[in-house]
């Protein structure tokens, strides 16, 4: 991942090196070579440390504001006023090659970057690094495992499961662009009573080829009918004769090791996942592991209850085992471990499934994605691995997600993954077919109806805060025009359309362009928005929400049209039309790396 592009460009320009401060990533990131120069150059005036004076630029909330800002009182100057500081510093500040102008705005300093320095400096880089630019070291040999998804088997793939996979597919992309080993983990329900259901289930109802044709609609039903048959019979019947009775009996066997018993099981689950990762692969998204509570042996359970014991955690409660949370954290309360009948609960399993994972994978973080209901459970299980002593537990963490309202299919309210997906392909595919001149350009309709279907879907999803509830609405979703998943796309095909009408010239053309003919506010204005985008990352890392990545791609992409009226391409001089396209190429570089990074695939043409 290596780059010296910007430090050669740098070279180029004649502009000699600026030190590297502390915490900045000068080879990767533009922005950082700005502040570097802005923390030295200032320290030389207002006397205090560079070091101190890095961490508080801050990025601006309007261009117009400059690229980066320093509120003085962040310096704690003491008897100082900020205001006159400001105006003093703004005087004397030397602009060198770096900066365009230095303003003082109340008790902020604004500094504008360059924007033929950008042009010199950004356009090559973007059209030399393709798709690692953005990418940057942060860290060195760490471990992260990302937990997301997590669907029951035989059960609807709801909304809380898509919203899980889709951002922490988000997340696992972007810890890997930002230098992290990453290992994506599915945890799946496939384990319980419900199995010893599915497998009686399975055995008056069950049809070999429709389970082989489609597992996890064919194991539903089975599901929705063998719960009939139990409500219809009541308390009718004797236990072991019982619907019930024969469940439980069955799942006692699996838990016993019964090998007929788990064969039947371990189809159910294989034939499962087959069909999960197809459905993920739309999704771009392919985990390492498919895990689930199945993995977590009875071992590593009576060792986290054995653990409970021994740091004299639990007691007992009617027969029941408890932990008292409340002398820890007085939100947590109490949280039972094990029931009276002996059987282990879903937290001691987490538990044992934690330790496993830290013996096998010795990571440096856990991310869980889990839905915002589950907060009180992840909190207490937190809190308990913390009172066990492992000092890795401080480093899980729970990133968590509002509710999707409203979202069914038309064919009915139980809502499959692949539903969805199937649905929202065919309406857009409805919407392409209106533009028919377009249509017959397009080689492939029903695919890129589909990649163009999925942008909807995880657009809607990632543009708020993910702590949000929101609405899921076909209509809005699908549209071409504001800020959607299908106008993310189209902004990204017309750019493709750009680069297709320029036969003539070469990508070795656009990396020996003469950037110094891009002179327009739009195009420099686009060139300071393409610099961000390293920071765009480093900040997503900090806040794991996807809209800061999804806000920054649509003002791209407004940038991007606002440049169509001003920027043209045809027609021009082969100088000024290759400086020009080198601007929209990096855009839409940027834009594809971005888009990708949220797991979605660009399209060329639509």
């Amino acid at each position: 991942m290596s780059s010296a592009n910007i430090a050669s460009q740098l070279e180029k320009l004649s502009i000699s090196k600026v030190p590297a401060l502390e915490g900045s990533f000068p080879d990767y990131n533009v922005v950082d070579v700005m502040r570097n120069y802005i923390a030295t150059e200032l320290s030389k005036i207002s006397g205090v440390d560079s070091s101190l004076i890095f961490p508080a630029l801050e990025w601006t909330n309007t261009m117009d504001r400059g690229d980066l800002l320093i509120p003085i009182p962040r310096l704690r100057i003491k008897g100082a006023n900020p205001k006159e500081l400001a105006v003093e510093w703004a005087e004397k500040f030397p602009l060198g090659e770096f900066l365009s102008k230095v303003e003082a705005n109340g008790p902020f300093l604004q500094f504008f970057f360059n924007p033929q320095l950008l042009m010199s400096v950004v356009i090559p880089d973007v059209l030399t690094r393709e798709e690692q630019y953005g990418a940057c070291p942060l860290v060195e040999n760490k471990k992260v495992i990302v937990e997301f998804s997590s669907p029951n088997i035989a059960k609807p793939f709801h909304a809380g499961h898509l919203r899980s996979t889709i951002i922490g597919g988000f997340l696992s992309n972007l810890y890997e662009k930002l230098g992290w080993e990453v290992t994506r983990m599915n945890y799946l329900g496939d384990w319980g009573k419900q199995f010893g259901l599915l497998a009686v289930g399975f055995e008056r109802y069950g049809n070999e080829e429709a389970l082989v044709k489609d597992p996890i609609h064919h194991l539903f039903d089975v599901y929705v009918k063998i719960n009939k048959d139990i409500e219809a019979e009541g308390d009718s019947l004797p236990l072991e004769e019982s619907t019930n009775g024969k469940a439980r009996e069955y799942f006692k066997r699996m838990e016993d090791g019964d090998p007929e018993a788990l064969k039947i099981w371990k189809r159910f689950r294989e034939f499962s996942i087959e069909k999960y990762i197809e459905t993920y692969a739309r999704l771009n998204i392919n985990y390492d592991v498919y895990s689930g509570e199945s993995q977590v042996s009875k071992e590593s359970m009576q060792k986290a209850l054995d653990l409970f014991k021994e740091k004299d955690l639990m007691h007992e409660d009617k027969g029941a085992m408890l932990i008292d949370l409340t002398k820890f954290n007085k939100k947590l309360g109490k949280a039972i471990v094990q029931k009276s009948d002996g059987t282990t609960l879903y937290l001691t399993r987490d538990v044992g499934a934690a330790m496993d994972r830290y013996e096998k994978y010795k990571f440096d973080k856990m991310i869980y994605v889990i839905a915002s209901q589950q907060d009180l459970h992840t909190a207490q299980f937190f809190e308990i691995l913390k009172q066990l002593g492992f000092e890795w537990a401080n480093s899980l963490q729970h990133v968590n997600f509002g509710m999707v309202q409203g979202m069914s299919t038309r064919k009915g309210t139980v809502v499959f993954l692949d539903n969805i997906l199937e649905e929202t392909k065919e309406k857009m595919h409805d919407v392409m077919k209106k533009n028919e001149a377009k249509y017959a350009q397009i080689d492939n309709p029903e695919e890129v109806a589909d990649l163009v279907g999925i942008s909807a879907v995880m657009i809607q999803d990632m543009q708020g805060k993910r702590i949000n509830n929101y609405e899921f609405k076909w209509e809005r979703m699908l549209s071409f025009e504001g800020d959607t998943g299908p106008y993310l796309q189209y902004a990204h095909s017309r750019l493709r359309s750009v680069e297709r009408n320029a036969k003539d010239i070469t990508p070795e053309d656009l990396l020996k362009a003469d950037f110094s003919a891009l002179t327009e506010p739009a195009a420099e204005l686009l060139v300071r928005i393409l610099s961000q985008y390293p920071d765009v990352l480093r900040n997503a890392i900090k806040t794991h929400e996807p809209t800061t990545v999804v806000t920054y791609l649509f003002k791209l992409t407004h940038q991007v049209s606002s440049c169509y009226d001003v920027l043209w391409v045809a027609g021009q001089t082969k100088e000024l039309a290759t400086a020009r396209l080198a601007l929209y190429a990096a855009a839409r570089q940027v834009l594809y790396n971005g888009m990708r990074l949220l797991g979605l695939t660009p399209v060329d043409r639509m």
